[in-house]
């Protein structure tokens, strides 16, 4: 990294301080620099940039945990508990963080996000665990060392990204490693987002059931995402690293001008 000094890192994630995949990262990013966990005090997956508005800090042994969100942890590390960071990492979760339309929901994605905006480089690491809509895969990637190879890419990019001038033109770093019990990914690819939408509702009774059949899709290999896609680099056994920016994209249209000049 461009420091004159061994790197300082915020470290959070969603799946709460106290998880497998965190603790990977802490000791990956540990053999870089000084690591502060400013890390949810329980899980906390799927809850996208939602704020608490005030939240409650215990000390904990790798720096704080946090009764909030990600992005409350990203907001309250950065202005108040460890606000000279040189990066800010969030990760690694269990599970993939993959998909234009899951990027707005993940935790860990928004704690990146938060960071942005600040103006700090960051990035989301996630492991993409086999396994269907259902909860198989839950059991699995319970120990640390089932995160390594995502560690591993989270350090080297933490390491190297920032000297090659890649936080000149992305704002954070979505990257996607694949879990094997065989073995590691076969080399890193850099992605877009996939477009692939297929969520479903169906109604029983009194509730409705909401299923996301893209993660059944990927377990038997039925992907129609083009090469260069995120999904597809996971699927074939790469780590995928998207590069992204924070601000929404704005695109005029001669008919949206149209319509506003004729109100």
């Amino acid at each position: 990294m461009s420091t004159s000094h061994a790197p300082r890192f915020l470290l959070t994630n969603d799946d709460g301080i106290d998880s497998p995949g965190f603790r990977a990262l802490y000791d990956a990013l540990s053999e870089l620099g000084e690591v502060v966990a400013v890390a949810p005090a329980d899980d906390q997956s799927a809850v996208g940039r939602k704020l608490s508005g005030r939240v409650e800090v215990r000390e904990h042994e790798l720096g704080y945990a946090i009764v909030g969100t990600p992005a409350d942890c990203a907001i309250a590390g950065l202005e108040s508990l460890c606000p000279d960071v040189d990066m800010v990492v969030a990760g690694c979760n269990k599970g993939a963080n993959i998909g234009a339309y899951v990027l707005g929901r993940s935790g860990t994605v928004s704690a990146a996000v938060e960071a942005a905006f600040f103006g700090v480089p960051a990035m989301a690491v996630s492991l993409y665990v086999p396994g269907g809509s259902g909860d198989d895969w839950r059991s699995k990637a319970s120990d640390p060392d089932d995160y390594r190879e995502a560690a591993a890419a989270a350090r080297y990019l933490a390491d190297h990204a920032e000297d090659a001038g890649v936080f000149e033109r992305a704002d954070y770093l979505n990257v996607n490693a694949p879990w094997s019990e065989e073995g590691g990914p076969t080399g890193m690819e850099v992605t877009r987002p996939s477009t692939l939408y297929d969520m479903t509702a169906e109604r029983d009774g009194d509730h409705v059931d909401l299923v996301d059949r893209t993660w059944d899709r990927m377990l038997t290999g039925d992907i129609p995402d083009p090469v260069g896609t995120d999904r597809r680099a996971v699927v074939e056994g790469r780590v995928s690293v998207s590069p992204l920016t924070a601000p929404h994209t704005v695109r005029h249209h001669d008919a949206l001008d149209g319509l506003a000049a004729d109100y």
